[in-house]
């Protein structure tokens, strides 16, 4: 019984001792947690705490509210954009300005920028046959070409982006562009979808035959159908670049006519398109109309005459329009165009407004515009009609007297 008695004392004590240490277990563990942060679930990242580290007794100095602004994301920050060709996996090699690419092999290029944006030339804006892919990454955009042609030869440019929100443009300063080729062992030129292409040869800007080759190697010559002779190409009145083709520097009329240029590399020799070359002599300025009537007052019943006079340099088509009082009742339109030469080489072009019986609805202002391919401008006279007594009045105190 007594050993029972301090048996039941004993358990008294265990259990007391044992709330004990179970609250400072519990009180230690909610300090550690206060301390350390709750332990995360599985699967979860813990949130970062928002409090700066203690540095002595006391609470944690709270950290302050700054409002964060969102700058504008461009590709322009994150240095400047460059291309690089994928040649294997695993293997990259920058590019210059121009590249090569055997036909039927895929073509894939990486542009660093995020984000960026793809010109390609323009027989692959339209591609139908999904063979043109661009994709964006994290740091870089990829243009992966498969199946290429002889027809993909051209300029493929990078541009860098810089967005607002949801408005993203183009960085043209920035742009990267290389030129690729696609030799076709049986295409030496650019396939065309027409068989004679109409140039202008204008007097006031080069003209450009765009006889392109799908091979950087291969040699071309410019030549007239009629008559049958090759064109000389002197490098300063006429030069050539694979990447253009052949560029007529001062178009004059004598290089007016049918040309097309001739590849050859190795045993093969082929003939490009027909370019029909159409002189144009392209005025300095926009014509001078100069205007006047036969008379500034005419009576009703008579005839009036409105002309407009451009004088400038030869060979420039003058058109010619009018606005008059006679329109707002639907009065037809009489006119009558004449082109002449005149003294120092120049050119004479004139438009003669006719007008048969005048009525009072004659009266008014009449305007002249003169244009040619530089633009337009404008000339007015004002043409008063009076009554026949009235005109008889003036026709009498103008008759000379008898001596």
């Amino acid at each position: 019984m007594v050993a029972a008695n301090l048996s039941g004392d004993s358990w008294r004590l265990v259990l007391l001792g044992a709330l004990l240490v179970c609250s400072l277990i519990l009180e230690f563990g909610q300090c550690q947690q206060e301390g350390q942060g709750r332990t995360p679930a599985p699967g979860r990242k813990p949130k970062p705490s928002k409090a700066k580290p203690v540095r002595g007794p006391g609470k944690a100095t709270p950290k302050p509210k700054v409002k964060a602004t969102l700058a504008p994301r461009a590709a322009a920050n994150q240095g400047p954009a460059h291309l690089t060709q994928v040649v294997n996996q695993g293997r990259f090699q920058r590019v210059g300005d121009s590249l090569s690419v055997r036909a039927g092999d895929t073509l894939e290029l990486r542009c660093k920028g995020n984000p960026v944006r793809w010109g390609v030339p323009a027989y692959l804006e339209d591609d139908d046959e999904g063979r043109l892919r661009m994709v964006q990454h994290q740091r870089y955009g990829t243009l992966i070409l498969s199946n290429s042609t002889g027809a993909d030869t051209g300029e493929y440019t990078c541009f860098p982006l810089v967005c607002e929100d949801s408005d993203c443009r183009k960085q043209y300063d920035k742009a990267v562009k290389v030129f690729i080729f696609f030799p076709d062992p049986q295409e030496l030129f650019v396939p065309s979808s027409s068989y004679y292409e109409v140039i202008q040869l204008r007097t006031n800007w080069p003209t450009v035959l765009p006889c392109q080759v799908t091979s950087p190697d291969a040699k071309v010559s410019l030549h007239r159908e009629f008559p049958p002779t090759q064109v000389e190409v002197d490098g300063v009145e006429i030069t050539f670049n694979v990447k253009r083709g052949f560029t007529i520097h001062r178009p004059k009329l004598h290089h007016a006519g049918e040309l097309y240029c001739v590849a050859s590399l190795g045993n093969l020799r082929q003939s490009s398109v027909k370019y029909m070359l159409i002189y144009v002599n392209y005025p300095m300025a926009p014509p001078t109309p100069v205007i006047q009537a036969s008379s500034s007052s005419v009576a009703i019943g008579q005839n009036l005459q409105v002309t407009c006079t451009v004088t400038g340099e030869p060979d420039v088509v003058i058109d010619f329009t009018w606005e008059y009082p006679g329109q707002q009742i639907g009065r037809p339109l009489y006119t009558q165009e004449s082109v002449h030469l005149v003294g120092g080489g120049r050119q004479q072009s004139q438009s003669v407004f006719l007008v048969d019986e005048v009525r009072e609805v004659d009266q008014g202002t009449y305007t002249c515009t003169a244009q040619n391919l530089q633009g337009s401008r404008t000339t007015s006279t004002i043409v008063k009609v009076l009554a026949a007594s009235t005109a008889s009045k003036n026709k009498v105190k103008a008759k000379p007297k008898k001596p």
